[in-house]
């Protein structure tokens, strides 16, 4: 199976002491971390495996474009390097089922379709360092605009060691 995993870049690059995230005022909305293939006997941890290596040309300019948006790389801003990672960790383990294209052509169709930023907005949920929510709050909503049960991932604060921030929504 695959995991789809979103992240939340404010609390992305608030956690990240020794290098900051090169810009100071991260996007305001959930970005693709990425899509992981995995497996049973270990579904907390991606598969890594050794396919083809990644090919900047073979991401068309119209699909760099989207996903230039949807996967962009909000710690160093290097999005064509984050993209290269993500296809040369992860994204060879599904090779015999998509190909590079299809890997990322996938991964932005699901970011769309699956808008955690617009569900949680309707659902008066705006992620903010100072407001919290529980568990509950977040994913009932999610869960019901895509019929799917998220699982979600939250980081320390480092500022705050007893509070918890949004960090990552997972399919």
């Amino acid at each position: 199976y695959f995991q789809f995993v979103q992240q939340w870049p404010p609390t992305n690059c608030r956690v990240r002491i020794k290098r900051p995230c090169s810009n100071p005022r991260p996007l305001q909305y959930f970005t693709i971390h990425g899509l992981w293939p995995s497996n049973y006997s270990n579904p907390t941890v991606p598969s890594n495996c050794n396919g083809s290596k990644f090919d900047a040309r073979k991401v068309s300019p119209r699909l760099r474009s989207k996903v230039t948006r949807s996967w962009p790389d909000v710690e160093s801003g290097n999005d064509t390097r984050f993209w290269e990672g993500e296809w040369n960790k992860h994204g060879t383990c599904s090779e015999r089922i998509l190909n590079q294209m299809q890997y990322f052509q996938r991964s932005h169709e699901m970011w769309t379709s699956h808008n955690i930023t617009e569900i949680l907005k309707n659902a008066s949920i705006v992620p903010h360092p100072t407001q919290t929510w529980t568990y509950s709050d977040i994913a009932s909503p999610i869960k019901t605009a895509t019929k799917r049960t998220p699982l979600l991932r939250c980081k320390r604060d480092p500022a705050r060691p007893n509070v918890q921030l949004l960090h990552e929504v997972v399919f």
